[in-house]
């Protein structure tokens, strides 16, 4: 722009502000350029910082998902140890225990003065105890590792209440008390196994701690349930200890002569119970006794009929001369077993293994009659594959029975589906003498 000739001041001032504000016009978008670009890159410095950000959580979150992967591993690790431990020990634990039972057993048979009976029956009664005290220290020990889980079905309940009335029906009648365990039809859905032990420990506290009178147990139909009462005459239980009794380690009664309990048995039952689902209740009055409740569900379904090994009372104990093959891995069981054996009057072989056993039947007189097996040999083989080694080369289905220390749902399932009778260890004499006269029918 050039100054033409005549043009005055105030036009010229004109010119001079238009030029001006031209100029702070041009100066103004400069620096909007300039600020925009400073966004974009304080923008751009923001994504790299929160990139890097998430990446380190990102890290972090990685490495505490291994950390957390890792203690699951070991937790894992660690229960499966403990189960391992558990049906390993209980296992080691009942076997000598068992070859104790047996050749206990077997020294009664020979002795007739009145003092070494009595002392044989005070070691019986110490060898029970014990065994009581391993089963329920290991059914603890199972449920705290969570491999003791419950087989509901449908059984009449009488497969639970007759055995128990003829196993402490002698226990009774020696502390002079009247136990009466009322019969009943009732088909109830629970564990049969879990529901035993249950009534087994109530039957066994009322009768220990009842000095006079007697134990009465009854049922009630409660609408969809059932009500199975264990009634008591004994000292009654203290409001206050009401509670603690079903704890492990506490006693109802500290200062009762002769009673050395361990406080586990109302331990067991209410952690069955609460496993099965069937409520436990206590009602109590001192000096009068103690009545303990237990709801079962009823069951519309039909129960499957009764093993034959029910029927065991109905065959005579005659088993002298008969023919017993026994195979067993446990030197100490075997030697013990023998022995029994022996002293009814049975002609016996034993193995220790399938392949030994059929190596003794070329110089046997007479094959077997009858196989006892241990569940559980050496080197992986179970008894029913010795015993169907055994049945190959005689020739015939000698009939055959399984003993084992393992008390799982999953040796039932072997034998049962082998079709054996089978006996837990430790092994009740007259119980196997019972079941090898019925074999022997």
């Amino acid at each position: 722009m050039t100054l033409q000739a005549g043009e005055n001041s105030d036009d010229l001032q004109r010119r001079i502000l238009k030029l001006e504000k031209i100029n702070r016009a041009l100066m103004s978008r400069v620096e909007r350029s300039v600020d925009s670009q400073f966004n974009a890159f304080s923008l751009f410095e923001t994504a790299i910082a929160l990139d890097h950000q998430v990446r380190r959580r990102t890290q972090e979150l990685q490495q505490a998902m291994r950390s957390i992967e890792k203690a699951k591993w070991q937790a894992e690790a660690a229960s499966s140890l403990k189960t391992t431990f558990v049906t390993s020990v209980g296992h080691d634990l009942l076997q000598p225990l068992n070859a104790a039972r047996l050749a206990l057993s077997a020294l009664g048979e020979m002795q007739n003065g009145p003092e070494g009976g009595a002392l044989i029956e005070q070691v019986d009664r110490c060898l029970v105890t014990l065994e009581d005290l391993i089963r329920t220290l290991l059914d603890l020990s199972k449920l705290d590792a969570g491999v003791m889980r419950p087989e509901i079905r449908s059984f009449e309940l009488n497969d639970v209440m007759e055995p128990l009335a003829r196993e402490f029906a002698h226990f009774a009648q020696k502390r002079g008390l009247k136990l009466k365990i009322f019969a009943t039809r009732t088909t109830v859905r629970s564990d049969p196994s879990m529901l035993r032990r249950i009534l087994q420990n109530l039957l066994a506290n009322a009768l220990r701690y009842t000095s006079r009178g007697g134990v009465l147990v009854g049922v009630r139909r409660r609408g969809e349930n059932i009500l199975v009462q264990v009634c008591d005459t004994g000292p009654g239980i203290p409001e206050d200890r009401r509670e603690a009794i079903f704890q492990e380690f506490q006693r109802a009664h500290d200062d009762i002569p002769g009673e050395t309990g361990f406080g586990l048995g109302l331990a067991i039952v209410r952690r069955f119970a609460q496993v099965l689902g069937h409520p436990v209740s206590l009602a109590s009055q001192i000096r009068r006794g103690s009545t303990f409740s237990v709801v079962i569900p009823l069951s519309a379904e039909a129960p499957p009929p009764p093993p034959a090994v029910a029927q065991l009372r109905n065959y005579p104990n005659r088993i002298a001369g008969a023919k017993i093959l026994v195979i067993e891995n446990e030197p100490e069981v075997s030697e013990a077993m023998l022995l029994l054996l022996e002293r009814w009057g049975c002609d016996v072989a034993v193995a220790t293994s399938g392949a030994e056993a059929v190596e003794k039947l070329s110089v046997l007189a007479h094959p077997p009659q009858i196989i006892i097996a241990d569940l559980h040999l050496n080197h992986g083989e179970l008894g029913p594959e010795a015993i169907q080694a055994v049945r190959r080369a005689c020739g015939r289905e000698a009939p055959a029975l399984l003993v084992t220390a393992d008390h799982s749902q999953r040796a039932e399932d072997v034998a049962r589906r082998n079709r054996l009778e089978m006996l837990h260890k430790p092994v009740r004499p007259a119980e196997l003498r019972s079941l090898l006269a019925f074999l022997l029918t």
